[in-house]
This record gives C-alpha cells, structure tokens and sequence, in this order.
C-alpha cells in the first residue's frame, strides 16, 4: 500500500498589475489560496500540513472560511460559488452562478448566513449577496460600471457591506436587505482591496493611486488617510487590519510592507517597514497579497512566495515558503551534501528544491532563465532545454548552478536522458532523429527516418532505445559518434511516451499513449512483465526504485501505480488521484518512498509498504 507521507504544497496564483486576496481562519492559524482549479488550505506554523480541494470546473479565484470555520466558500473565473466542508471528505454543500464572469472577492457575513461576492459581469452585475444556505439576493448593488475588485461585510451591526473596484469608486450599502446608500471617489485609480477593522468602526481602501483611505464604519464618510510622506511608491494591492484593529499592513508594488498605526483622529502613520532580507530585488519580489492573522503577519510576493513576519517580536527573521506557481513538467531525486534532495522542474523556468521532512529549500539560481521543456538532473550537473532548440548543461554547486554556453541541437528538443555512469554523454531526441552530446560538444545529428516521440541511453552509455510514434521501439548500439540499429521491438500499440533503463542496467520500462506499460529484459529482449494496462489514459512518465525491484508510472488520469517485478501486475499499488489534472514526474527517493508531481503543481511523498 501507498500512504502520503507528506504534501509540498504549489505557491498562490499571481497577475502582475493585480492584487490577490488571501483568507485566514484565526482558531487554527491556516490559511487559504487558490491555484489553478484547487483551493489551498496550509497551516502557517506547520507548512506541511497541506489540505488542497480541487472542485472547480474552472480557476479558482479566492477562498474564505465561515466565522465558525467549518465551511469554506470559494469563487472561480465563470462566477460559480462552491460552499463545502472544511473537514472530513469536504462534501458540498451548495454550489451557485453568482456572476457572470470572474469573481475577484467574496466575504461571509458574521452570522454565517450571508456572503457577498463582487467581481465582473456583464450589465452593472458586478456584485451579489445571497443566503448562503438556499442562494436568494438579499438586496440590489447599484453604483458600479465597472469591474468590482473587493468587498467587505461590516462585522459588527447594524450591517453594511462596501465594495471598491475598476471605476475608481468606494461604494457603501446598507440592509439587509442591501441598497445603496453612498458613494466615495477619493481614490484616482483603480481601488484594489476594501477592509473593516474587526470591530466594526472604520474600513480602509487601497489603491493603485499609492493612498490608503480610512472611512467611518457606520456611515461611510471619510475620516482620514495613510500619511504620504511615508507611503508607497508604487500601487497598493492589499490591506489587512490587526487583530485588536490598531494597525494594518499594505503591500505595494513597490516591493514594501509597511505597519501603520491607526492614529484617533483616523489617519495612519508608518510604524515601521518589513524588510525580507532574501528578497533579490526583481520584479517577482512585488508584494499583491497581505493577511494579518493572530501574530502572524503574511506577504505575497509576485513570484509567488509567501513571507511570514511576527507582528510582536519586530527583530525575529522572517520565514518564507516557496514553491511552483505552474505546473511541474519533471521530477529527479539527486544526492547533495550528503542529503537526499528532490529537484522539480516546470516549464516557467522554475527548479525548486525539497527535501524530505524538511519541504522547500530553495530554488536554484540559473543564468538561463528561458522555459523548461525538458529536464534531466545527476548528482553535480542538470541538463535543461528550452523552446529554442538549445540545451543547456550546468554544474550544481549547491543552490547555484554554473555558468556555461548553450548547445544548440538544431531542433527543438522532445526529451533528455542521460547516461548516469558515463555522464559525459547525453542524447537529445528531436522529431526527426536523436543527437548526442559529449561534456559540452554536439558529437552526432542522427537523422533516423521516422517520427521520433522520446529517447534513453543505457547507464553505460553503449546503447540506445529510441520510441516512435507508430509504437515500436529501436534499440541501436553507440560506438564513438554512430548508432547501430540492433533490433526492434512491437509490442505497444500507441504512441511511446516514455522509456527508462533500470538502475542495474540489465532491464527497461516503456509506456505509451494507449495507457500500457512494458518492462523488457535487456540482454534478451523479452518481455519480463507485462498486462501492465491499469491506467485508463496517456502513461507521462517511468521511475525505477534503487534496487530495480519496483516500477512506478504516472498518468494523464491522475494515478501512479507500483509494480513489483516477481509478481502479476494484478498486484499492483495504485495511488488514485495523485494529481489532479494527471501526473508528469515521479521518482523514487528510496526503496521506500516515492515523489510524485504533476499539473497542480505540487510535490508529494509516498511511503511504501509491501501487500
């Protein structure tokens, strides 16, 4: 059986120009984040205890837990709100359209009966507040012709709800049920986030005009602003006030956080300003998200990154997490420092690195900061490749990765191997043919005469197995710069999508588009285990265990399944839903235990344990 060990969990979505608003539940310390179509809940004093919900038939946009913390709402790109179980086997409880188009931000009432969401929509339907449990409008939202980026419920009565957005404007409601009463434009720009202090007495907008406007909570007017002499250079794009509502934080496109003391009059002077000392300085260290939660104070940046502060102790280092943003297209386990370290690649140009039990430890800082395509990782060195028919070969020396020259192959690159014991030697399969590569030299351009789908070179580097698009397999010897057809292999009856030679050496693996895995005795060239047709999509990818005792393959249908060789296929381990959207890396830190990444984004840890 398979038991997930651990989760690493994928970083919050981020648009450069736009804000993004993260939710919190102060009982447990976790927050929650969206990314692609799953909703991520993660414990800020336990990163690792990572609970993702995947859902939604669309993006996600934000998520909100309900003031008791049993249920959260969240909102997508086609305007539907889902309502679910924080707990157990997160049933839904309600699912409803709100908008017609995407919803930017949603907030529960304080009772938990209501939620308002606002986001974009045709006509002047850009916000809506229904009974949480059967969907009926509690009121009518006028005032907006344009796009509504945040919204907030007063959380103390008499109830109001303000909403900000696109046309400059800070709108004020009251209900239930909900009309309008006023509207403010002291802002100049685009309003991005609207936020009540918790007891109710004043909210705070924030803009892309670089202020930050403080109004009464209970009528709307103006009473105040973040002082200018101490402001932001650059758009505000979140705010979020402190527990005992005397502070807030703002983040700015600036790169800044900065603390404000909520002075009586209502204006807000800078207490101080959270520097993140691991900040590089470029455009990914743009701050467009901020909560602030019990003592913990949470930045967005970007990139992605989330940076925990502590709002009592100003001289504690903060922490932060990272991770991939977009999907992870491979996966390799090396051996640095004497610790096992798991390497994930996306095609963004991101490689993050983990290690187990310990989570992320930090990306690797490339010159060659161009896509992924293709990725290949040893102990001291990685080979990438791009879309721009170059590979590039550099040498690890911890985080940082040397600095050398491109090769250019001539055609865009399909797949990487190389070969482990000879590692010299690399081969590069392209649509027409394989090229070979010695160190830092293009030895042979091979034209082979068929449609080339993916390539491995034996450990040794004597031999080469080649995959095509009609399903066979062409096994060539390498000699010096040529290769030597020595036989061919039909057996997969669809496209063959990976290959990987056993560590030993004596057997591979192939799988194919048509769902059907084969492992083949290498001296022989038989087949060694097969009716491996347990997958009911694409097989994306082969891993092999240290010993070459089990097989694992992972699928466009979401699975990874284990085979032990010495016995039936039909007694295989098959973890269901790794990850949704389907699995694109695996690789196995030990005997063990085994990674597993793919289209969500995230990494996961598998122990093993024979049936």
């Amino acid at each position: 059986m398979a038991e997930l060990k651990e989760t690493y969990a994928c970083v919050p979505s981020t648009e450069r120009g736009r804000g993004i608003l993260i939710s919190g539940d102060p009982r447990t310390d976790s927050i929650a984040y969206c990314n692609g179509r799953a909703v991520i809940i993660r414990r800020l004093d336990a990163p690792m205890d990572v609970s993702i919900y995947g859902e939604h038939g669309y993006p996600t946009t934000v998520a909100r837990f309900s003031p008791n913390g049993e249920w959260v709402a969240s909102a997508d790109v086609s305007g539907t709100i889902r309502i679910w179980g924080r707990y157990g086997d997160r049933a839904l409880r309600n699912e409803f359209r709100v908008l017609s188009g995407r919803i930017d931000d949603l907030q529960w009432s304080p009772d938990g009966l209501r939620i308002v969401a606002s986001g974009d929509g045709k006509g002047k339907s850009f916000v809506r507040a229904f009974m949480w449990d059967s969907g009926s409008t509690v009121g009518e939202f006028d005032g907006h012709s344009r796009r509504v980026l945040s919204c907030a419920f007063k959380p103390t009565r008499p109830f109001r709800i303000v909403t900000c957005g696109e046309d400059f404007l800070v709108n004020f409601y009251e209900g239930p049920p909900f009309k309008f009463k006023l509207s403010q434009r002291e802002h100049s720009n685009f309003v991005n986030c609207v936020r009540f202090s918790p007891d109710g007495s004043k909210f705070i907008t924030v803009s892309s005009d670089k202020k930050g406007i403080i109004y009464d909570g209970k009528t709307g007017e103006k009473i105040g602003e973040l002082s200018a002499e101490d402001g932001h250079k650059g758009s505000i794009y979140a705010v979020s006030w402190s527990t005992d509502g005397k502070q807030v934080i703002t983040v700015s496109a600036d790169k800044t956080a900065k603390v404000w003391e909520i002075t009586e009059d209502g204006g807000g002077k800078l207490a101080r300003t959270l520097i993140n000392s691991g900040s590089s300085g470029g455009v990914d260290d743009m701050l467009v998200g901020c909560l602030w939660q019990n003592d913990h104070i949470v930045t967005v940046s970007l990139g992605g990154t989330l940076t925990i502060f502590s709002a009592t102790d100003p001289d504690k280092l903060p922490v932060s997490y990272s991770g991939h943003m977009k999907n992870i297209s491979s996966l390799a386990c090396i051996l640095q420092s004497g610790q096992k370290v798991i390497l994930s690649s996306s095609y963004d140009g991101n490689i993050s690195r983990w290690i187990q039990g310990i989570g992320y430890v930090g990306k690797l800082v490339r010159k060659d900061t161009t896509q992924i395509k293709c990725f290949a990782a040893l102990d001291e060195e990685i080979v990438t490749s791009a879309f721009d028919n170059k590979v590039w070969r550099v040498p690890l020396n911890g985080d940082q990765c040397g600095d050398t020259e491109p090769l250019d192959v001539g055609s865009q690159p399909k797949g990487l191997a190389v070969a482990v014991k000879a590692p010299e030697l690399a081969l590069v399969s392209t649509d027409s043919g394989v090229v070979l590569l010695q160190g830092s030299k293009v030895v042979s351009q091979i034209k082979l005469g068929y449609s080339v789908t993916t390539a491995a070179i034996s450990p040794d580097g004597t031999e080469a197995i080649v995959g095509s698009e009609d399903g066979k397999l062409r096994i060539y010897s390498i000699k010096g710069d040529t290769l030597s057809e020595e036989a061919v292999l039909e057996k997969h009856r669809g496209t063959i999508t990976a290959i990987c030679y056993s560590p030993d050496a004596s057997m591979f693996c192939s799988g194919d588009s048509n769902r059907e895995a084969v492992v083949w005795d290498r001296l022989s060239r038989e087949v060694k285990l097969n009716n491996m047709l347990y997958h009911t999509a694409r097989i994306n990818c082969l891993a092999w265990s240290p010993d070459s005792h089990l097989i694992a393959t992972g699928s466009l249908d979401t699975c990874v399944i284990i085979y032990e060789l010495g016995k039936p296929a039909s007694s295989r381990i098959t973890i269901k839903g790794a990850h949704q959207g389907g699995v694109y890396g695996i690789a196995f830190i030990d005997e063990n235990s085994l990674a597993s990444a793919g289209e969500d984004a995230c990494v996961r840890v598998w122990t093993l344990t024979p049936q």
